[in-house]
């Protein structure tokens, strides 16, 4: 009997040294699960930061960038203006003023476009100087082509004799102007999209979706460990997309596969009261987007079509390339009674980051019709 009992409180001491190993174990395990919770937290408030060039080493950036229609398009009206302001100078009557004009934009033109080329041509050499160089360098080229357009109008014989000084001076002049503006619009671009970032990210880590998608797994696990499984490794990837660290830019293909992980992970949870169509175009895949464009804007659809209604909701992602240009739509059907109230943030936030990537070549448009919320989408190819 004594050797039984001691047999026993053995096993029991031993149980309890297994249990109080196991429960170390355990706290380890919990305490370097922290440390990387809060490397994953640190690497998120550090992800839309981006170091100067000043603290990067070598790391150069463009302060002006001229690759872009819209930018040929707002030089060319400013450099016309500014002619048309300096053919009143001596004009006595409208048809004074139109012949000088016609004179100015005859050497003006072709030199704002020769500037226009050369800065877009010479753009990763200008990416390698500093800062302040890239801009005399812009300020050099806007003089040569002063020179180039004074030198058209001496060889045709409209212009004698040819003041070589004052038009080095004056295409110096108006690229300083161009350059300056090129210039500030580079250093909106920087907090505009960082907030755009922080703001899709926390819209992305909302704490009730991660909650409601763990439950989700939970509920699979014994029931069906495979789907469990799918589904945790779709949020994964979702959190492994959202820390990691993107350029200006991400093609459609990205941006549709995140959409169609984050619509799997809502499909679970949702079941029969959300149906996705797809139609996608292969041939559109490398479009350039700015990352995680879609998936708000699939977020949206879900939050606004699926959530309030009983029945759920049709949604519907296209794209669709049309010669130079690429086409996206995301529909969703909205139960009666639901306006576009709440689209509004995410909404202006992509429509904001897109004219940063795009200018005037990408269009934006949303609108609510016969119970169908769509957002319509062009980028160039």
């Amino acid at each position: 009997m004594r050797a039984a009992l001691g047999y026993g409180l053995k096993g029991e001491l031993t149980n309890n040294r297994v249990h109080a190993l196991a429960r170390r174990h355990l706290d380890s395990q919990r305490t370097q699960l922290l440390m990387k919770d809060t490397q994953i937290l640190s690497a998120f408030q550090d992800l839309p930061s981006e170091l100067p060039a000043s603290a990067s080493g070598s790391v150069r950036t463009l302060v002006f960038d001229a690759c872009h229609v819209g930018v040929v398009l707002r030089a060319v009206l400013f450099v016309e203006s500014v002619m048309a302001v300096a053919a009143m100078f001596g004009a006595v009557t409208f048809m004074d003023w139109l012949s000088g004009l016609s004179l100015l934009t005859g050497g003006a033109l072709p030199a704002t476009l020769v500037w226009l080329i050369a800065a877009c041509s010479l753009k990763k050499i200008l990416a390698r100087l500093s800062p302040g160089a890239q801009q005399v360098a812009g300020i050099a080229l806007g003089a040569l082509a002063g020179l180039y357009g004074c030198g058209l109008l001496w060889v045709a014989g409209l212009l004698e004799p040819a003041p070589w000084l004052a038009c080095a001076f004056s295409g110096a002049l108006l690229s300083a102007a161009l350059v300056a503006a090129l210039v500030l619009r580079a250093k909106a671009k920087t907090p505009a999209e960082t907030a755009a970032r922080l703001s899709e990210l926390q819209a992305r880590i909302r704490p009730h979706f991660l909650f409601n998608t763990l439950n989700s797994a939970i509920a699979l696990v014994r029931a069906e460990p495979a789907k469990a499984e799918s589904l945790l490794e779709d949020l994964s990837d979702l959190f492994r997309h959202a820390l990691m660290e993107q350029g200006e830019s991400v093609t459609l293909a990205d941006e549709i596969a995140l959409a169609q992980r984050y619509l799997a992970i809502e499909q679970v949870r949702f079941g029969e009261r959300i149906n996705v169509k797809w139609d996608i175009d292969a041939d559109a895949a490398d479009a350039k987007l700015p990352p995680l464009l879609l998936q708000p804007l699939v977020e949206n659809a879900v939050k606004h079509g699926v959530e309030p209604s009983a029945l759920g909701a049709q949604i519907r992602i296209s794209t669709r390339r049309r010669a130079s240009s690429v086409i996206i739509k995301i529909t969703n059907t909205v139960p009666a009674g639901q306006g576009e109230r709440g689209h509004g943030v995410t909404l202006d936030n992509v429509r904001d980051r897109l004219n940063l990537l795009h200018d005037v070549e990408g269009q934006f448009q949303s609108g609510l019709k016969d119970g169908v919320f769509q957002v319509r989408i062009k980028v160039p190819f």
